[in-house]
């Protein structure tokens, strides 16, 4: 696994809809002005008649999207993370979860890799909110090639899903025919001394850490924890065990996300030494997103010196 590859995840959503919309009549793509930088208005160059684009109006994107789905349609709705769930988490849980309707929400630029847009725009709060809500299943996507997967494998799972991508293209960490089983974390990497659980683009970053702990004579497993809920408790707890530290990773508050699930599961079921590399509780800045991610905690040194950290302490 070289890294060496980038893609985009908005171009592999774009891809994936213009799949499904091929194969199944019933997909229908909403937009709230931003289909172009999302990627999604490519659908629309096929399958005119099913794109619907509704400007800078969020809530009511949301809302007609459950509409759709009352229709018997599969909706996908997106915009910008920092938008939706942002502006507008009482119709997602009212008019969405609540009913428990088949709207799949796939929403780009999560994270401060949203870069120079600044703190208005990076959203860190939305899996927090989103794993929050009853009946919402939540997916963070490690890379394009998982993405265009993901898409395509929700379409055909009855209920509401929220899918949050990032802005810049990133590594490619699978080959093409990632099989993607919903419910189920992929192990990237097997180890015994510490387990990193990761999610989004900072699994590409638990694989370098583990490169370089190699280097130092630890064996680190790296499990990507896409389906942030409902989580895999079996597998965190498997892994756990077997390696007695636990370290995760996400582009996302420290307060609420990823991190935050893993914890819940292992403090019931099997408690270890665990820290958790994130945003540690602030909003970001504008910034190069390489420079952000550095300056926020959010790379392979942060996990792999959080991880000596453990082993040193002998915990």
């Amino acid at each position: 696994m070289t890294l060496e590859k980038l893609a985009a995840m908005r171009d592999a959503y774009g891809d994936a809809l213009i799949e499904l919309g091929a194969t199944n009549r019933n997909v229908v793509v909403l937009g709230a002005d931003t289909t172009g930088s999302l990627k999604s208005g490519v659908f629309a160059s096929e399958f005119p008649e099913r794109m619907f684009n509704f400007g800078i109006a969020e809530q009511n994107l949301v809302s007609v999207a459950a509409g759709f789905a009352l229709a018997g349609k599969i909706p996908f709705a997106g915009t910008y993370a920092i938008f939706v769930p942002g502006k507008c988490v009482d119709q997602i849980r009212n008019n969405i979860a609540y009913p428990n309707l088949s709207v799949k929400i796939v929403c780009s630029h999560g994270g401060i890799s949203v870069g120079p847009d600044g703190a208005s725009h990076q959203q860190v709060e939305d899996i927090a909110i989103m794993r929050s809500i009853p009946k919402m299943r939540v997916i963070v996507p490690a890379d394009a090639v998982s993405t265009k997967a993901i898409v395509k494998a929700v379409a055909e799972i009855p209920g509401p899903f929220y899918i949050r991508l990032t802005r810049p293209s990133t590594p490619v960490v699978y080959e093409e025919g990632f099989d993607y089983r919903f419910g189920e974390a992929t192990v990237v990497r097997d180890g015994s001394d510490v387990a990193i659980f990761a999610c989004g683009i900072m699994v590409a970053e638990a694989v370098r850490a583990a490169d370089s702990l190699k280097e130092k004579g630890l064996s680190a497993a790296v499990v990507d924890v896409h389906t942030v809920k409902p989580i895999d408790s079996k597998t965190l707890v498997s892994f756990a065990r077997k390696c007695g530290r636990v370290v995760t990773a996400e582009e996302h508050n420290i307060v609420g996300g990823m991190g935050s699930a893993v914890a819940e599961v292992l403090c019931e079921e099997r408690p270890v030494p665990m820290r958790r590399v994130g945003v540690m509780d602030t909003f970001g800045e504008s910034g190069d997103a390489g420079e952000l991610l550095k300056k926020y905690g959010l790379t392979s040194m942060h996990i792999a010196d959080e991880a000596l950290s453990l082993v040193s302490s002998g915990r």
